[in-house]
Formats: C-alpha cells, structure tokens, sequence
C-alpha cells in the first residue's frame, strides 16, 4: 500500500509504544474510571447544578497520559476546585489530590476485573515486525498498573524493557509532557533519543515525544483528533498501526510468523471470556500432501483431537474439495463443511446451501475441462481432476523441464474463458468461476448463519494454502490465523505450524486453553 508510513531501520534503532490507547484499549477502562471517580466527587459537593466528567475531551485535555496526581489536579484546576495534595498513601476516601488518585485506582482495578483487556492486533503487529528487524522495543505508560495488564494481556515478552508510573515515582520523573519517561526507556535500551521512534496516541505524550527530539513521533488517531495531534508535534498521524511497517527490516516474503504453540500464553489471553469457533481447511493442515489425493485419510489420533474439539467449540472444515469427498474423508455429522473453496456449504440437521452464481459457470468450466484434458494428455504425470465448482491440474508428478509446458497451457485455457480466473497452490493450478467469493467468504456466511458474528466470539482458521490467505485476511482483524508451513513465505496469518502433527498438538492445547488446565 502506498499509503503505508514506513520506519527504516537504517533511520532508528527502537521503538518506543505507549501501552494505553496504542497497544491495549485500557484507555476506554481508564476513561470510565476517572468519569466515576470525578462524577461521584462532582456532585457530592454541588448544588445540583454541576457537569458531568466528559470521557473524550475531559480525559484528553486533562487526564490522558498523566500521572494518576497530576491528572487529579489538571481536572479539578480545570473546575476551579483546589485540594491539599496529601500523601502517597492517603486513604482513598480522604479528599485530598493523591486520596482521590488512589480511589481512581481503586475503581480501576474493579473495573479491569470486570471488563477485561483487549489489546489492538495492528499493534502487537507491528511490534513483532520490529523485533524482527533486529530494532529494539520498550513500553512506556504512566500507570503502575502498566506490568498487570501486560502479564494479563500475555504480551510483556515483546517488549525488551518497562518504564511506567512505578519506575516514575521511583525517579522522581517528571509526568508527560515532560520526556521523562521516554528518555529513560532509551537509556535502558541503549540507543539515542534522535534514533528512536515514538508511538503515542495522547497529546501530552506527543508534546513529550517532540521535546525530547526523538527522531520520530507517531500519533494514533482513535478517536478524531488528529489535527490536535500533529498541532502538539507528531511528525505523521495514523488511524491505526496497521498502516505502519517496517523498511529494510527482514523480507516480507521471509517474515514468519511466531509459533501457535510457543504463543498459548497470548493466545488464552485473546481468547479468555470469549467464544471460540473453528474453521480448519483439510490437505497439508489435517493430513500430509499425498501424492494421491484419494489416500489423504485422517489419522485415528487427528480424529480423536477433532471429536474433542467438536465438543467443545462449533468446528467446520472448508475444503477446495468437493462437498461430498470432503464429508466422507472426516466423517463426522455434527459438525460444518464448506466444500469446492466454499461454493458449497452443508451441516447438522440438514444445513446445505450452494453459491447460487456458481452454478452458472458450470458449461464454461465443462468446456475448459474438455480443452484441459486434450491439451496436458501428452504430457506424463498431469493429472486433471474435476470438481464440481472448479477444475485442479496437479503437476507434482510431471518431470521439471515440463511443468513450465503444464502452466502456459493453463493459462491459455484461462485466457480463454475469461468468466474463470485462475490460482495456485501446492504443485496444482486451478479454474474456478470469476466471483468475489472464497474461502474467507465462505467463513462470514457461516459465522453469519451460525449466529457468531459477534465481537466476543474468535474465529480461529488453520491453513496451509495459498487460497487460505484469503481466510487469514478476513479475519486478521477479528480472529486469529495459523498458517501451516515448513518454509518461509508470504501470509496473513498471525501464527504458524510446521505441519499436520503441529496441527494436532495445537488443536488438542486449544481445548485445554479455553478449560484452563493448559499451563
């Protein structure tokens, strides 16, 4: 994307994130507690004639970013109201600054408990592209509560050192808008500000950023304020991380994702209070690429693990096989099955549909087959296999020097039935019908009919091919995707396995996970 704001390596040395608002949305948590806090204090001492704490413009101008003291006093100044400042370890009932900053905390802890944390993926996201850079990466956060939620949110791994409202009272540092904070992160990370990123969503901490001439300052725009932002000094204004990546770093096509395995820990933290359900694809991700795709049969173990899991969460198998093939190969009723890539779909209690469009490129794809088998039957070891939505010409068998001779024979077919369009997988090429749908289509229709469509549900789609980016694309925002892969190459997905027995362990961990035995 050319809209993408790039950081380079060969510019800077580290990244420094703000935690609320920029990686976790604690700041909604943070915002609710100062309102209940402000607006129970606000009207005890009125005549009924008082107003009320307002989350956005309040929480920006006063609160956001701030020591828990400071951000008392900015308000109540703001009010025209004057307290003693008290001690550190006032009461939270003493009406004092730092009694009414305890009783924020007080609040705060209830409501984290209550609500839980969420972090923004694009984030975490670009953290790990910037650990894979080899450039280094700190947290910063005004709140002592900075070390709980990133334990919590299981993310404290990502992040190389910790500066928060604890090490700042420590230090006797000065609250943002001062630098202070973020020039003791470079300090502990070793690098010099001028060579080191700043990613804050506050203004006070863009006006920290910009005052401590670190090379760079990116503010996060959530919530329609970027003007305010690039006023108080952000060099470039974004609306989410996502459009944020790293140049000169690692090559995309070689950057792999982390382990599913060795990430439970983020993982059962995604998924903790939240539904889950799962979409997994067949060959190379249930069983091993055969040579003969007639001989792919689930191993007694890896039915074992999907029974488990069908017991536990709604599960669907979407397949590029046909409906019926697909059906019998796993051979469980109770669960979902998407087959031809989606185009036909079938479950419990007599579920079928079929992509309705589909079915009016039936002639053009018996015509391509006829021309296919004509054209590819001189040449040994290419198999042509007929699906009932799609038409899949394997190679893996054909001699090296001809598969080029495989290809370009394809592609004129293709040329010539310009309603199909082609794709490629594991040593196949395949026609399908020239619609917008897909497997990542196939997995909204069925959230949709399965009533989890929700933002408290997690999709969860494992995958080895290259027609299952398109699942790890339409959830990357939403659900988690694990791709299947030996070998480094381009994905969307957000984890990976090596292969089928990978698949399983993770699969059998997953139950354990949401039942909270895993360790």
């Amino acid at each position: 994307m050319n809209s993408w704001l790039k950081i380079s390596k060969t510019h800077y040395d580290g990244v420094i994130f703000d935690l609320d608002g920029v990686i976790t949305r604690t700041a909604k948590v943070h915002a609710n507690a100062w309102k209940q806090l402000f607006d129970e204090y606000l009207k005890k001492h009125s005549n009924g004639n008082w107003q009320p704490f307002d989350k956005d413009s309040d929480y920006r101008l006063y609160v956001d970013g701030k020591p828990r003291s400071k951000g008392v006093e900015s308000f109540l100044e703001s009010r025209g109201i004057d307290l003693p400042h008290g001690s550190p370890d006032d009461d939270p009932d003493q009406e004092t600054v730092c009694g009414l900053g305890n009783r924020k905390n007080q609040i705060f802890h209830k409501l984290l408990e209550k609500e839980g944390v969420e972090v923004y993926q694009p984030a975490v996201r670009l953290v790990r592209e910037v650990l894979a850079g080899k450039m280094k990466t700190a947290v910063v956060s005004s709140s002592k509560n900075c070390k709980k939620v990133l334990e919590v949110t299981g993310i404290s791994d990502l992040f190389q050192e910790r500066v928060d409202g604890t090490d700042a009272e420590a230090l006797d540092l000065e609250g943002k808008p001062s630098p202070d904070i973020y020039l003791v992160a470079c300090k502990r990370l070793g690098i010099d500000p001028f060579r080191a990123v700043v990613v804050e969503d506050a203004i006070s901490g863009v006006k920290a950023g910009r005052r401590g001439h670190f090379g760079l300052v990116i503010g996060v725009d959530r919530t329609g304020h970027a003007e305010d932002l690039r006023e108080a000094g952000a060099d470039a204004v974004v609306k989410t991380l996502a459009a944020v990546r790293i140049e000169n770093s690692v090559d995309d096509d070689q950057n792999t994702p982390p382990s599913a395995l060795a990430s439970t820990k983020e993982i059962t933290a995604r998924i903790e209070g939240r539904k889950i359900v799962v979409f997994l694809d067949y060959d190379g991700t249930l069983t091993p690429i055969v040579d003969d795709p007639e001989k792919a049969f689930l191993p007694n173990s890896m039915q074992d693990v999907l029974k488990r899991v069908a017991e536990s969460f709604p599960l669907a198998v979407i397949s590029g096989r046909d409906l019926p093939d697909i059906r019998e190969l796993v051979g469980m009723e109770e669960i979902y099955y998407a087959g031809s890539h989606g185009f036909d779909i079938a479950g419990p209690e007599g579920m079928r549909t079929q992509h309705q469009k589909g079915t009016d490129y039936l002639p053009s794809l018996n015509d391509a087959e006829k021309e296919l088998k004509e054209k590819v039957k001189p040449i040994s070891g290419a198999k042509i296999e007929r699906k009932r939505f799609s038409i899949v010409v394997h190679y893996r068998k054909v001699r090296e020097e001809e598969v080029a001779s495989v290809k370009k024979i394809v592609k004129e077919v293709a040329k010539r039935h310009s309603d199909l369009r082609q794709s490629e997988g594991k040593k196949v090429l395949e026609l399908q019908p020239g619609i917008d749908w897909h497997k990542g289509k196939a997995v909204l229709w069925l959230l949709d009919k399965l009533g989890l469509n929700k933002t408290d549900v997690v999709p969860f789609y494992l995958g080895d091919d290259v027609t299952d980016e398109d699942a790890f694309k339409t959830l990357r925002d939403r659900g988690i995707g694990i791709v299947v892969m030996d070998k480094p190459r381009p994905t969307a997905a957000q984890y990976r396995l090596n292969d089928p027995d990978e698949v399983e362990q993770f699969l059998a961990r997953l139950v354990l996970m949401k039942e909270g035995e895993d360790s």
